[in-house]
């Protein structure tokens, strides 16, 4: 009989869902909904309008009853967010619980130290100056102003949280008073007709993609009825002006070495830099850009790999497959304007690499990746992994996966490898994972609390820097989870939407100087490089029917790479067409899309590699113009 308990339970949830119980969750719905653009009007004139600033994000989800941290916001509003709609609004409303009066008091006891239910000023203007997110004192004199009603120089939490609760309560009450009476004056005005709830705003899970800078990309997928076989390739179907490509590649020999390193490279001076693409949630990919000065014109052999994490020799890390490659700039006053030099083709098992001479003077180092092995991984997780519990004695400790997965952090944010995190490389963290850097005040402070040496944070002080925020949260994991996340790891915390790698520089004639300078996601600098490389060593075919139009394709042992050059004054758009393709993933992720490129402008259409590299691939792509 215990073989039918799963059967028994899925009959027993029919049971359950009635069409009451269906109801009642619609109802549940629609006043969520409700809830929401009573929220969102009372901060904008129509839920047409978007929220162009991360204080409106914060401003309109206070309206709402919530009241995220800085961190939590930075994860919605991120440094590329231009714009977020009402949907995104919606989602992220549903990510966050409103905030309880119990939720306070916890927080204000934590600094009562006698426990009467009272804080003084000085004892609250310490803490909310000097610990978590700091308030300027100007914002803490105007909380002391409206809480201590009777200035006797103390604050009755207690008072002050009912206070904070029935206030927010009044001002949501108040919105949806506001919202009723537009919608009746509505009625009487232009009808009975009744506003609904979008069906993506309560059904789908929107990723927020107005935050990103706008695609002129057009994807596309066929229709179910277009997508049945035919005798005939689409480029034969169309009489639109048209390019076909078909390039066939061997299978790839893993094992043969086609970098070479230089035969005396061990008296070569050397330095190296750690360093991370991270794919965001827009299906962009992040990562850290470098300068490197050569102070003599000197032979240079650059590489870049992914890292290898896994302690076991038996098995390494998922992401040591993912492609690399690094494009080299000549430094300019503007990184977009700087002029590419080279970038690493040649390969020798993962580590791409270049051998060449390198004059004096000072280089942008750009990583790359093209995005067809790293990307977005829908798997299900059966169990949330725990990060912290309670000890015997009650205080939170940190779990041994959680560990674990933060000493991996650990070895990806320590730049330089030595055992230590500066200021520099935790601000890149920081950017990383809350968008904001820490001064250095809050530095000291940091250096007085945790394990440091040499003015540097140890392993355990970045344990114990965690182990603090968990604390401060009353083991409420959430913004934990946050930096988890941010940093690629899924609620298994495994590492899948990142791929930590390393950059070698070795110099035959001088010691090479390399500096992490910033944290970036598809810069333009990035963009240019990858399309001028295309077009200085693909092939060029003009589209027929319009000479305007050129489609340039790269081919290296390990990628194809095609390029869109627009040279007429208007704009066009490519229909693009991989369906005939075997053993071959496209950057874009799917057989059939479109791109428009503006007019004088050159535009990456895609990049393809082979899905299994020890079987030969062929690339079939036929781009069309689109009327």
């Amino acid at each position: 009989m215990a073989g039918y308990s799963g059967s028994g339970a899925l009959i027993q949830r029919q049971q359950l869902e009635t069409p009451s119980s269906q109801k009642s969750q619609v109802a549940q719905e629609e006043l969520f909904y409700k809830n929401c653009r009573a929220a969102y009007l009372a901060v904008f004139r129509s839920s047409l309008e978007n929220i162009t600033s991360k204080e409106q994000l914060c401003l309109v989800l206070q309206q709402a009853g919530r009241n995220p941290s800085q961190k939590r916001l930075s994860r919605y509003w991120t440094p590329r967010t231009s714009k977020l709609s009402f949907d995104d609004f919606c989602e992220i409303l549903k990510k966050e619980k409103p905030t309880e009066k119990t939720e306070l008091i916890k927080a204000f006891q934590k600094i009562d130290l006698n426990g009467d239910g009272y804080i003084t000023h000085n004892e609250l203007y310490k803490v909310l100056t000097k610990k978590g997110e700091k308030m300027t004192p100007e914002e803490v004199k105007d909380v002391i102003a409206l809480a201590d009603t009777n200035q006797d120089g103390k604050l009755d939490y207690h008072e002050f949280c009912k206070l904070f609760t029935s206030t927010a309560d009044q001002c949501q009450k108040a919105a949806l008073e506001k919202l009723e009476a537009d919608t009746r004056m509505r009625r009487q005005q232009f009808g009975s007709e009744s506003e609904s709830a979008p069906k993506n705003a309560l059904t789908q899970a929107v990723i927020p993609s107005a935050g990103t800078p706008q695609k002129t990309d057009l994807e596309t997928t066929p229709r179910k009825a277009d997508s049945r076989p035919s005798s005939r390739p689409s480029s034969a179907r169309s009489r639109r002006a048209s390019v076909s490509s078909t390039i066939t590649m061997g299978a790839s020999n893993i094992k043969s070495v086609k970098l070479a390193e230089p035969k005396s490279i061990q008296d070569w001076h050397h330095t190296s830099l750690k360093g991370c693409f991270f794919l965001e949630e827009d299906g962009g990919i992040m990562s850290l850009q470098y300068r490197l000065h050569i102070l003599q014109t000197s032979t240079v052999y650059l590489t870049i790999k992914p890292l290898n994490l896994s302690q076991a020799e038996d098995k390494t890390s998922s992401w040591m497959s993912v492609d690399t490659a690094l494009y080299i700039l000549r430094e300019n006053e503007r990184p977009e304007d700087s002029d590419l030099v080279c970038f690493t083709e040649l390969r020798d098992k993962e580590k791409f690499g270049w051998k060449g001479e390198l004059s004096s003077g000072v280089y942008y180092l750009i990583p790359f990746t093209t995005g067809c092995r790293l990307k977005r991984k829908r798997k299900i997780i059966n169990k949330q992994a725990q990060l912290v519990f309670r000890g015997d004695n009650g205080e939170l400790v940190l779990t041994k996966e959680f560990r674990s997965a933060l000493s991996d952090i650990f070895e990806v944010i320590d730049l330089d490898g030595n055992g230590l995190l500066s200021l520099e490389e935790y601000n890149f963290f920081e950017q990383r994972t809350s968008g904001e850097k820490c001064d250095e005040e809050a530095w000291a402070v940091c250096k007085e609390n945790f394990d440091t040496k040499k003015n540097e944070l140890t392993r355990q002080g970045f344990m114990e820097l965690n182990l603090m925020e968990a604390n401060d949260r009353e083991g409420d994991p959430r913004d934990l989870w946050v930096t988890l996340e941010s940093m690629g790891y899924n609620r298994a915390l495994e590492m899948v939407e990142a791929c930590p790698f390393v950059v070698d520089v070795y110099c035959e004639v001088c010691k090479p100087k390399m500096k992490a300078v910033s944290l970036e996601s598809g810069s333009k600098a990035l963009s240019t490089a990858v399309y001028k490389s295309v077009i200085n060593k693909g092939e060029a075919k003009v589209m027929k029917g319009n000479d305007n139009v050129i489609i340039y394709t790269y081919k290296s042992d390990a990628r194809i790479t095609a390029v869109i050059a627009n040279k007429s004054n208007n704009k066009v758009t490519v229909h693009v067409n991989n369906e005939q393709s075997k053993n071959c993933v496209s950057s874009r992720g799917i057989a059939v899309f479109a791109v428009e490129v503006p007019p004088r402008t050159n535009m990456v259409c895609q990049h393809v590699m082979p899905v299994n590299e020890r079987q030969e691939w062929t690339y079939n792509c036929v781009e069309s113009l689109m009327p």
